[in-house]
């Protein structure tokens, strides 16, 4: 079985960490932005594309050193820290978005794994 490779990118403006709302035709849940790895792709250069096609921010994000599994999938999980005057460019994946405590954001996400990487950064 292949299995499939995503990041997720929690990204942090201060003390606040940015929750997405998935649009309609992708489910309508909160999440972070994420997205799967393309052929040739590292994790990394994954996380830096999709935080760019997700909020329109250009930058490097570190990896927290925090992986996990569900479904076949393997997700690497990234960090970056946004601008404090910068406010996402949403795409077409996202039809709003907020920003949170990373408890309030934990508790917005729809999966347990996001969430139980943002409850590390409460504690």
């Amino acid at each position: 079985m292949t299995r499939t490779q995503e990041v997720l990118i929690f990204v942090r403006r201060g003390e606040e960490f940015l929750a997405l709302h998935r649009s309609p035709e992708n489910d309508a849940y909160w999440h972070s932005a994420a997205g799967g790895v393309e052929e040739g792709e590292t994790y990394a250069d994954a996380a830096v594309r999709e935080l760019r096609e997700e909020t329109g921010l250009a930058a490097e994000p570190q990896p927290l050193g925090s992986t996990f599994d569900y479904g076949g999938i393997t997700v690497e999980c990234f960090l970056v820290d946004a601008p404090d005057e910068w406010e996402p460019e949403l795409d077409w994946e996202h039809d709003d978005y907020r920003w949170c405590t990373a408890t309030d954001a934990a508790d917005l996400m729809h999966w347990p794994e996001p969430a139980a990487v943002l409850r590390g950064f409460a504690a």
